[in-house]
């Protein structure tokens, strides 16, 4: 399940492609990346495969935390438990059917905001030297009724983060895979 959750990315590129506009090819530029990070848009895949659902949310830490350097003020570090702490309990900032029975199985969350060591990234590496931090965070759910699962709804997030102000969300379900930007006025999602 991992190695697919991995690939999702690889196989709704041409998706991601289509759907970049020509404000985000400038800023890309830039700042020298791919777009992977931009204030305000986080990115979500989302795999239903049997009875597992799983989540992968990757957002700048400016859209959770509000800031991207290390918290060093009380202020900030107790800003940033907060955060750690809402996402510790993804079935509130996830909407999932109650009908579906889904419990969190697995979660893993990292950050250098939380104190993680700065990924490795594929690219320059020049990201943690601009001061950009990420958070990500991977969510695994055993649903007793994954049938019952017709939709995810993102309210939740978007109202606990409300710098957030867009989620581009690459979704494989039953129904087969799709690229999606889920936005405040529409954050209800179909699988």
């Amino acid at each position: 399940m991992r190695r697919l959750l991995l690939a999702l990315p690889l196989a709704l590129l041409p998706l991601a492609v289509m759907a970049h506009d020509e404000h985000d090819h400038d800023h890309d530029h830039q700042h020298g990346s791919l777009g992977a990070h931009e204030h305000g848009v986080a990115h979500l895949n989302a795999v239903l495969d049997g009875n597992t659902l799983e989540l992968e949310l990757e957002s700048p830490a400016m859209n959770l935390v509000g800031f991207e350097h290390v918290a060093q003020s009380d202020a900030d570090k107790a800003k940033v438990a907060a955060v750690r702490a809402q996402l510790e309990a993804p079935l509130k900032l996830f909407g999932l059917s109650a009908a579906a029975g889904c419990k969190e199985s697995e979660q893993e969350l990292e950050s250098p905001l939380f104190g993680d060591a700065p990924a490795k990234d594929d690219d320059d590496g020049d990201e943690h030297e601009h001061g950009h931090s990420d958070i990500h965070a991977h969510y695994r759910f055993d649903c007793a009724a994954p049938d019952k699962l017709a939709a995810l709804d993102l309210t939740p997030l978007f109202k606990t983060y409300p710098a957030t102000q867009k989620i581009q969300l690459q979704l494989i379900g039953p129904n087969g895979q799709k690229g999606v930007e889920a936005t405040p006025a529409n954050a209800k999602i179909t699988f």
